[in-house]
């Protein structure tokens, strides 16, 4: 099986610069390209790329977003995965106290409408440095 490719971002990161890629494996983003970009038909504003981990699974399931159980259509997130999380879902589980590390480069700008660049500087990570 040839491995998925991301295809060129659009739009700009909450840095100001060209949007980077988030994840391919599993393929993320709200249309399915592995970045981050936002759209008018993406009402949930899927722009934060998160490096989830067990605590941020848990609580965004217990907050009634599961995203570890797998389904027809998702296979579900494990512990290191990247993905595409929607900002105002992000801000919730980081104020109930289970905020997973970010990607700056990856996070599109859109998410500086419902998330302070403050806040997410203290979750950022560079993901070399997680290896």
């Amino acid at each position: 099986m040839a491995k998925a490719e991301p295809q060129k971002a659009q739009g700009k990161n909450v840095l100001g610069q060209p949007l980077a890629t988030c994840g391919c494996e599993p393929m993320t983003g709200y249309y399915r390209t592995g970045c981050c970009e936002t759209g008018p038909d993406d009402l949930g504003v899927h722009t934060v790329c998160c490096i989830v981990d067990e605590p941020f699974l848990a609580a965004s399931k217990a907050l009634g977003n599961d995203l570890s159980t797998p389904r027809s259509y998702f296979a579900g997130l494990k512990p290191g995965d990247r993905w595409c999380v929607c900002a105002a879902r992000w801000l919730q589980v980081q104020q109930a106290g289970a905020a997973c590390p970010i990607v700056l480069e990856a996070t599109h700008e859109a998410t500086l409408k419902i998330v302070p660049f403050e806040l997410l500087i203290q979750y950022a990570v560079i993901p070399d440095q997680l290896h």
